[in-house]
């Protein structure tokens, strides 16, 4: 990680759902609107093909509930189209979380009903942030899973994110950094690099090469420009040609070469066997155009050395979202007693009442099972793991969860969690979640 300059973060106030400022609305009317609540964001299920999931986002969710508030320009906006009425835009002028969250480090492997991210607060604090809360953790944490099935794919083989060009602006920095979080080891994306302080990469596209008059001129401007470590693009016209073109003015120096189109597989080995022959043994080869996984794990028997992901990652390779949802699991009733509740609805039946989680571990630390208390904290075997930290306390944020440090610890901690996970968990093959979840009652 390399320094980076102070980045404000933009207001999440509005980042929102109209029925959630309605809901507070009437629960102010109602008098329900101070009751103690619990609320819990969770994934009934892995997408298909997935054995385990990446906790993505938490570092940027964590930043913006400490500035969601409600500025004059909000709620003029709420005031005009008479979103909420007075007395609801005068709680919102004073707005500010003052509650407790709970969750899995960023970086960590999940499954189905692990509680990913518990919010403890008022009914009023908390009901109003569940949209911000899934639209971070659903978009993160779907970028973050896909980003570890291609590193591990890739066997130690460094992946390069460069996908902003396939999203929208601002989910292409957060999937960068999701990304990183999640084993790659830089980014094309510059402001991402600002944010977080994620090493960037890059050097030429085909329009640099067709700019010039001839493919030689094009590599030896940046060869000049850039030095002979630099990564030559050589599938413009013939690759042979470039090849030899590359080694002829940069010498055995030249850092690689890159290749991005046609077989890469084949084209692999040939051009390594071609560098090799003509002195280039250290020049390494990164190939990109379109890779997945699966593409990635093909490439494993080819003498590859790394790997640029666009499309399929910041798209979460057919998976754009974690479908996380959050739920109201238990809220005090006027007497102050604790209510657990729960949802008895057709394929989305929820559990009540407040979460504690732990990972059971086996003799040789590999993870057997997910288990979960229900308003206690689970028995621990005496190798077990606990897995909720306390993000938030009483409105204050704890240090080290946000910024270039949080992204830092979430890559390492992901890097731990998915040395736990036994290799049948990681393998890409359909079937259901390999650590099931177990509820322990009271």
């Amino acid at each position: 990680m390399t320094d980076t300059s102070p980045w404000v973060q933009p207001r999440t106030s509005l980042f929102t759902d109209h029925y959630e400022l309605t809901m507070l609305q009437a629960s102010l009317h109602s008098g329900a609107a101070q009751r103690r609540c619990v609320f819990e964001a969770f994934a009934r299920r892995l997408p298909d093909g997935r054995r385990y999931g990446v906790v993505g986002g938490t570092g940027r969710l964590l930043e913006g509930i400490m500035d969601f508030r409600f500025s004059d320009a909000e709620l003029g906006f709420l005031e005009r189209t008479h979103v909420v009425n007075r007395e609801t835009l005068d709680y919102l002028a004073n707005y500010r979380f003052t509650g407790n969250v709970y969750g899995y480090a960023e970086g960590e492997a999940y499954f189905p009903n692990s509680p990913i991210l518990i919010v403890e607060s008022t009914f009023a604090e908390a009901c109003i942030l569940e949209t911000y809360v899934l639209s971070v953790l659903n978009h993160d944490s779907a970028i973050a899973a896909a980003a570890s099935r291609m590193t591990t794919a890739a066997h130690g083989r460094p992946c390069i994110e460069m996908g902003s060009r396939r999203t929208h602006e601002e989910s292409a920095v957060a999937a960068a950094r999701a990304a990183v979080i999640a084993g790659f080891a830089s980014t094309s994306n510059l402001e991402a690099g600002l944010r977080y302080g994620i090493a960037t990469v890059g050097t030429a596209a085909h329009s640099f090469t067709l700019l010039h008059d001839t493919e030689r001129d094009a590599f030896e401007a940046q060869v000049a420009s850039m030095g002979v470590g630099t990564s030559l693009l050589v599938d413009t016209y013939d690759v042979e040609t470039a090849v030899r073109s590359a080694v002829e003015i940069a010498g055995d120096k030249l850092g690689a070469v890159r290749l991005d189109s046609g077989d890469l597989i084949e084209q692999a080995h040939w051009v390594r066997e071609l560098l090799d022959e003509l002195g280039n043994v250290n020049t390494r080869i990164m190939v990109t155009s379109d890779l997945d996984e699966y593409a990635i794990a093909a490439l494993q028997s080819a003498p590859v050395d790394a790997y640029g992901v666009g499309t399929s990652l910041v798209t979460g390779s057919g998976a754009p979202t974690a479908s996380m949802v959050y739920k109201l699991v238990s809220h005090t009733d006027d007497d102050g007693r604790e209510v657990s509740v729960a949802k008895a609805s057709k394929n989305k039946a929820t559990v009540g009442g407040r979460k504690y989680a732990l990972r059971r571990l086996d003799e040789r630390g590999r993870a057997t099972h997910e288990i979960i208390g229900v308003g206690h904290r689970p028995h621990d075997d005496g190798n077990d793991r606990p897995l909720l930290e306390h993000f938030i306390v009483d409105g204050e944020l704890k240090p080290g969860w946000t910024g270039p440090e949080g992204v830092a610890r979430a890559r390492e901690r992901h890097a731990a969690s998915l040395a736990e996970l036994p290799s049948s968990v990681q393998r890409m093959h359909r079937g259901e979640a390999a650590i099931p979840t177990v509820y322990e009652d009271n």
